[in-house]
């Protein structure tokens, strides 16, 4: 298989599971060497008490095509990830992509709780855990990114700017966190784009990520058997989708046309010809709007 990114240097953050694991699986194999990072080891897990570590991810990147390197980091730490920046920089002299996709607010949110009702320590945490992670990784990070030109940062959220313009998310401090890494997209794109390099937001759509399957009880082998109770469901997608998406993105020349956009997986399928790993292409916010917000019955037919 072609291996357009065989010379670059990638850091996802936030890479043990879900999105951030499809992404540096991809990005693996295409051929790029991958810094991969979280809290959940073979050591020990994080409050998440999940049995998916960082270490695991790395070995499916190697084994993908790529090579994997798994780095503990509490990215709310700044020491922590300006070790990890400067271990990069001295290992490798460069870093071409950055991930931003560090979340772990799955336990912190309540859906439809207006603010006074949410639990607040709750709330805080998860705009401290969505938000300023993001913030600390860019701050280090991007100076090493800027050594060569064409670099590229990508901001994982939950919408795209139009969708999350239009539509209440969840809850207060969800809703203002993904809409906050949409707007860190935008003014990455002004601060990037005259230094060389390029800034973007990203979605998936309804992802298949392992938390996801075991709400429904469900496997990856056996994903359909939940849509009897969640027909729309269907849309759904795996994480490698939007991994592909992003290892597309890394692998344009052109990537600068996106600078500061909103982008969603499904769009960036058409523009770039990839597919699910089941070869169709799902297009989760077209279905969203035209079809589930619509109140329509469940009907993948065009969009998928």
């Amino acid at each position: 298989m072609p291996q357009p990114l065989k010379d670059k240097v990638a850091l996802v953050a936030g890479a043990t599971r879900g999105a951030g694991r499809g992404i540096a699986v991809e990005l693996g194999a295409a051929g790029a060497t991958v810094y991969v990072t979280g809290r959940s080891t073979r050591a020990g897990r994080s409050e998440y008490d999940r049995p998916e570590t960082l270490e695991d991810t790395a070995d499916l990147v190697t084994a993908a095509g790529g090579h994997g390197i798994a780095i503990p980091t509490d990215h709310l730490d700044p020491a922590q990830v300006r070790t990890l920046v400067d271990r990069v920089a001295d290992e490798q002299g460069r870093l071409d992509v950055l991930v931003n996709d560090i979340w772990g607010g799955e336990h912190l949110f309540a859906w439809d709780a207006p603010v006074w009702e949410h639990d607040l320590d709750k709330g805080l945490r998860l705009l401290r855990l969505a938000v300023e992670t993001h913030a600390i990784t860019s701050h280090h990070a991007l100076p090493l990114l800027l050594r060569r030109p064409g670099g590229l940062v990508v901001e994982m959220t939950d919408g795209t700017d139009a969708y999350n313009r239009e539509n209440y998310r969840v809850s207060f401090f969800y809703d203002l966190a993904k809409t906050s890494v949409l707007r860190m997209a935008f003014a990455l794109g002004h601060e990037l784009g005259p230094r060389g390099a390029t800034a973007v937001a990203l979605t998936p759509g309804w992802m298949r990520s392992e938390i996801m399957l075991d709400t429904f009880g469900v496997r990856e082998e056996n994903w359909r058997d939940a849509l009897d109770r969640v027909p729309h469901f269907a849309i759904s997608e795996t994480p490698r989708y939007v991994g592909r998406a992003v290892a597309a993105l890394a692998a344009d020349p052109e990537v600068a046309r996106w600078n500061g956009r909103s982008l969603d997986a499904g769009s960036l399928a058409r523009t770039y010809g990839f597919t699910d790993l089941d070869g169709s292409r799902p297009d989760a916010w077209r279905y969203l709007v035209e079809v589930q917000d619509a109140g329509k019955p469940a009907d993948v037919t065009g969009y998928r």
